[in-house]
């Protein structure tokens, strides 16, 4: 879907900021196909009437299409399709993996994770809101009701929250002590012209 695609190449746009200033060497290759990769799977999550804008031109009956071939095709759960497209696509194990870490609920782990790689890449998509760049405070702050909303013990899960945002204040925090960027420098202005270089990066 346009809406998502733009959202892949945004959070793309950013690992590539962050790879671009990074003193430290990384792959970027594995980092950039996993930031363009990441969620091929998740028009499998979507209410699609949610989405009016986003379905155009091609209109609701043609992406329910799509998304029922994807249901029989990779299953029910957007993640694991995610991968399932990656493999498909021919994308090396590594990427594949750095695509399957990408999730709020895992922050914890993928700060413990001895590279950068995965960092960056959750990092990237943490700055990524529907509409375009965003702090992580503002994204955080914007996915705490969807977050909670999934489960009934409130004071239990506003503590787990809270963990989660603050293992990405100090993933931020890691990754530009090895920056010669800042988090303000990255956005939507900035990352403008990188998505337009992005449409045409080579996935063979």
């Amino acid at each position: 879907m346009p809406n998502l695609q733009l959202h892949q190449l945004r959070v793309a746009a950013v690992g590539k900021m962050v790879c671009d200033s990074f003193k430290l060497p990384v792959n970027e290759r594995d980092i950039m196909l996993a930031c363009l990769f990441h969620d091929m799977g998740n028009i499998l999550k979507f209410d699609l009437t949610y989405f009016p804008d986003a379905l155009e031109p091609r209109g609701l009956a043609y992406w329910e299409q799509v998304k029922e071939e994807y249901r029989e095709k990779y299953g029910t759960d957007q993640h694991e399709a995610s991968q399932l497209i990656a493999r498909e696509i021919g994308l090396s194990e590594e990427v594949v993996r750095l695509i399957s870490l990408v999730s709020f609920s895992g922050l914890q782990q993928t700060l413990k994770e001895p590279s950068f790689e995965p960092k960056i890449v959750e990092y990237a998509d943490c700055r990524v809101a529907p509409h375009g760049i965003v702090s992580v405070r503002d994204r955080f702050i914007d996915g705490r009701k969807r977050y909670l909303s999934r489960f009934h013990k409130q004071a239990d899960n506003d503590a787990h929250y809270d963990a989660l945002t603050e293992a990405g204040y100090e993933m931020e925090q890691e990754i530009f002590a090895q920056c010669r960027i800042t988090p303000e420098d990255i956005t939507d202005e900035a990352v403008a012209p990188l998505i337009e270089e992005l449409w045409e990066y080579p996935v063979a």
